[in-house]
């Protein structure tokens, strides 16, 4: 065919500019975000991780956890995430700036985690056992013993960081792993407000006339 490359070169330049002018869009409009700054507080929001939670962002990310667990709520009418407590308000842009690695996820085969850390049972207590023996708090989920260092326990010198003590005088006490991951997860929660966070109110179209 004579014009065959002349074809292809137009297919693929028409390809080409259409892709760009979706990443630079969107770049346009998100890369641009800056931390929100409360006008009453002049805090700024969100702010970035850092120590030992930062440390457990690398663990949660290590164990694969995203591959089980979304960071997202959706709005209302699009899932029942706030009904089931998984945040006050929808997720937004914003909340992931300051994040050195976003964990949104895609799939659930457990609960969205964005607001874990806010929920009232989630203590460090809660999260250890969780992880440690998972088969009394959500079934299915695997346990992770190997982050937590299990040794005879001497009479009277028990771990202050112990988890508990078994049965048979073994202590179980969290590897520094074990810490970090908890708390990241801890620092998981969208205390903050957005103005692009508000409920989504969908307004009905005006009728003809203008009434």
């Amino acid at each position: 065919m004579k014009n065959g490359l002349l074809i292809f070169a137009g297919a693929f330049a028409t390809i080409a500019l259409s892709w760009t002018g979706v990443v630079l869009s969107a770049h346009r409009q998100l890369g641009g975000l800056k931390q929100f700054k409360d006008p009453i507080e002049e805090s700024l929001a969100p702010v970035p991780l850092t120590g030992l939670a930062d440390q457990g962002r690398a663990v949660y990310q290590d164990l694969g956890c995203v591959s089980c667990h979304t960071q997202q709520v959706r709005r209302e009418g699009f899932g029942s995430d706030i009904a089931r407590q998984w945040g006050t308000r929808q997720s937004v842009a914003r909340d992931y700036i300051r994040e050195k690695t976003v964990l949104i996820g895609s799939s659930r085969l457990g609960p969205d985690l964005r607001n874990v850390g806010a929920r009232g049972y989630a203590n460090a207590e809660y999260f250890y056992n969780l992880l440690y023996s998972p088969e009394r708090i959500a079934a299915g989920m695997p346990a992770y013993k190997f982050l937590f260092d299990v040794h005879k326990a001497i009479p009277g010198q028990v771990s202050n960081r112990a988890l508990k003590v078994t049965s048979d005088g073994y202590e179980i006490v969290p590897t520094r792993r074990a810490e970090a991951l908890v708390a990241y997860l801890q620092s998981l929660k969208d205390t903050y407000e957005y103005p692009e966070a508000k409920p989504f109110v969908e307004t009905p179209e005006k009728k003809e006339g203008g009434k």
